[in-house]
């Protein structure tokens, strides 16, 4: 009876040390506005713009604080965070999008802005805000047609 739990327990080795490996785990990596384009992004990611006058500006800094809360709520809905704190560097995401001040603009897939926010949003409203874009709801409905 004893060969036969060693070999019961031998067989479910493998299955207990690929447990105890932690799962991969996204890094939250905000890109520089300055480095990145728009047209890099189009129809791939949805990107979420932080914008301020300053890095030191308390309600950027809240913002990146909330949005590093949960990386692979932000992966899962192919969201990429860009930040822009130099006002005097005229990027291409402050012409287009036009911020004042502090400004959080999160826009679709196809580069349109769907929403703006002059406060900052904690990570739970983003994601249930993105939940609600057109292009996002077709993402799920393909992921998981009805009548499967």
């Amino acid at each position: 009876m004893k060969p036969l739990y060693i070999l019961v327990l031998s067989a479910f080795l493998p299955f207990a040390v690929a447990a105890q490996e932690a799962p991969a785990v996204p890094a939250f990596a905000p890109l520089n506005a300055a480095e990145v384009t728009l047209a890099e992004f189009l129809w791939l990611k949805r990107p979420i713009v932080v914008f301020a006058d300053s890095a030191a500006d308390p309600a950027f800094i809240t913002q990146m604080e909330m949005l590093a809360v949960d990386p692979a709520a932000l992966e899962l809905r192919d969201v990429v965070v860009v930040t822009d704190t130099d006002p005097a560097a005229k990027t291409e995401w402050r012409l287009k999008l036009r911020p004042r001040g502090f400004s959080l603009v999160l826009l679709d897939k196809d580069g349109e802005p769907e929403l703006r926010k002059p406060l900052p949003w904690d990570l739970r409203e983003i994601t249930r805000a993105i939940d609600k874009f057109p292009l996002r709801r077709q993402e799920v409905l393909q992921q998981q047609p009805a009548g499967r």
